[in-house]
């Protein structure tokens, strides 16, 4: 299992976390995953630039330097990196009236871009706002995922049967695509159909059977041999050759930077939270960890790639990102693989692409949406935390119907709207001895006292600002309907790892609400930490002796000096 480095201080470039260790019974499965992700990848990457407005080889190569960046910066073992429909049609509305689309100066500010990206990124992991990744449940995640799947395989319905299409969301899809259901292309949605059962149809028979790999090869064949781009919309020439490397050839200056920096930073945004909810989502499907630092500096390398190369903006991709796992692929070894064959492609197999049909990539795509929706993960969900389960679902509906970046935006809302709920009104408890004499939590409400006299009560979350008024109400219900008569009023703060000025300021005022009606107040089982923080006094407040190591302690003590019996 990788483990996380998220932890260190230092900036340094660490090197291929996500390709070692090796296993060598492993490697061909990982050829056969990057042999797979090539045939896919390329004909949906050559899509994204329609959406850019750049010309058609530069998604190819996004998927040449910048992932084989990423592939050995980054530390998750299964984010594919590239192209993504989000960032490109960010690109597109970004550049709008700045440069003619897919002019020689468009395509130079949509590598300027790039480098923004990277730049913002490498000062993200600078200043540490990698801990994001955090705020994103298992929960959010399978809905997200969902979500995502949903909104993939609902968009390629039109392509599979042969339509237009055309509309940005989802909805405005499915509208078109009845709209223009009596034109179904009854070529392409044979050619789709075949894809289909060629891909479910090896799956069947052994997941070891590459079934996109061989539909698309086999695709391309049949094209080229009965001459489908006659009836069918096929890919049509991709031109070779390798990207020029250098600095974008732009008039710098200040006005330009400025008027890109909105666009770069909504970039940066999406490539954030999309790459690390895809990133958080293998690593818990596998049971891994990654490091999100590591996962940032390598982002940014593969986007400065992307601008040295000429191409746009990379992401990472949870399409591509199933595509390999689909396949077999369990390590960045795979993405090397790919960017080889990329390599091979732009210098010598340009041609065979021509005669793809564009149903083929819509059925594969298809296919990988299905594969993300899980249905498995929200029926568990369900049946075990039925509020976690709406946050999944809503997460998932977000995607599908307002857009994925949207959709993680609203996941990191919810969680953390989640996380603030559990803490701000925690399930404390009071402390009794069962018959073993051993001391164990029951509800607040029952107000029992550990020993006549003497009430335990413990507080199972930092002390904050929203948690403040429950402590208060709490310990104010305690004291005023104990019995009998509280003689001692034991806190105990083993849960507490931190104190802020509105829950100081509230204990000071619970200290004197005590002394005012002659009740001891003592504190037990403190965390070092919070021992050592002596900005808000409260141990001088206190008293020294107020302070206890364990619970036990608390309880001798007061048997000792009260006369309290020890039965």
């Amino acid at each position: 299992m990788k483990t996380a480095n998220k932890q260190s201080g230092g900036f340094h470039l660490p090197f291929l976390q996500g390709v070692l260790p090796i296993d060598a019974s492993r490697i061909p499965t990982e050829l056969i995953a990057g042999l797979t992700l090539a045939a896919l990848a390329i004909p949906e990457v050559m899509g994204y630039t329609k959406i850019a407005g750049t010309p058609v080889i530069f998604g190819l190569y996004t998927i040449l330097i910048p992932m084989a960046l990423f592939a050995l910066f980054g530390s998750s073992r299964h984010l594919v990196v590239g192209a993504d429909s989000a960032t490109a049609a960010i690109l597109a509305a970004g550049l709008v009236g700045l440069a003619a689309t897919g002019s020689d100066e468009y395509v130079a500010l949509a590598a300027v871009l790039a480098f923004m990206a990277a730049g913002f990124l490498i000062l993200a992991r600078i200043i540490g706002l990698g801990f994001m990744a955090d705020f994103l449940s298992r929960t959010v995640l399978i809905g997200f995922l969902t979500g995502v799947g949903l909104q993939v395989a609902l968009g390629e319905i039109a392509g599979m049967l042969g339509l237009k299409g055309g509309g940005h969301g989802t909805l405005e899809k499915i509208w078109n695509d009845l709209q223009q259901i009596e034109q179904v292309n009854i070529y392409a949605l044979a050619v789709a159909l075949s894809v289909l059962v060629v891909i479910v149809g090896s799956k069947k028979l052994s997941k070891k059977i590459p079934g996109a790999l061989i539909a698309v090869i086999g695709a391309i064949v049949i094209s080229w041999a009965l001459d489908l781009k006659t009836h069918v919309h096929v890919l049509g020439a991709v031109p070779s050759g390798l990207p020029h490397i250098g600095l974008p050839e732009v008039k710098w200056s200040w006005e330009l930077i400025s008027k890109l920096v909105p666009t770069a930073i909504a970039m940066f945004v999406v490539i954030l939270a999309q790459s690390a909810a895809t990133s958080r989502a293998y690593a818990a499907r596998y049971n891994e960890r990654f490091s999100e630092d590591t996962d940032l500096v390598g982002l940014g390398l593969a986007n400065i790639g992307a601008g040295l190369s000429g191409t746009f903006v990379v992401n990472g991709s949870p399409t591509k990102t199933q595509m390999v796992d689909s396949a077999g692929g369990r390590s960045q070894l795979s993405l090397l693989f790919t960017a080889l064959i990329v390599l091979l492609v732009l210098l010598f197999l340009t041609g065979p692409l021509a005669y793809m049909p564009e149903a083929v990539l819509s059925a594969v795509v298809f296919l990988i949406g299905i594969d993300l929706i899980d249905i498995k993960g929200m029926r568990s969900i369900f049946e075990q935390r039925r509020s976690e389960f709406w946050v999944a679902l809503i997460t998932a509906l977000m995607v599908v119907f307002v857009g994925v970046e949207q959709g993680i935006i609203l996941a990191i809302v919810l969680s953390l709207i989640d996380h603030t709920r559990r803490g701000y009104r925690p399930k404390n408890a009071v402390m009794v001895p069962s018959e073993s004499g051993l001391l164990h939590a029951q509800p607040v409400d029952t107000r029992a006292e550990a020993v006549p006299g003497l009430l335990i009560y413990r507080f199972t979350h930092s002390m904050y600002y929203a948690n403040a008024e429950q402590l208060s109400e709490q310990i104010t219900d305690l004291i005023n309907n104990a019995e009998p008569p509280l003689r001692w009023f034991c806190l105990d703060a083993s849960a507490v790892d931190d104190i802020d000025y509105s829950a100081a300021e509230t204990l000071r005022s619970i200290f004197a609400t005590l002394k005012d009606k002659g009740i001891r107040l003592v504190v037990a089982q403190v965390m070092d930490d919070v021992k050592a923080e002596s900005r808000y006094k409260l141990r001088q407040l206190f008293g020294e002796d107020a302070f206890y190591d364990t619970l036990d302690d608390v309880m001798k003590d007061y048997r000792q000096q009260t006369g309290a019996a020890t039965g």
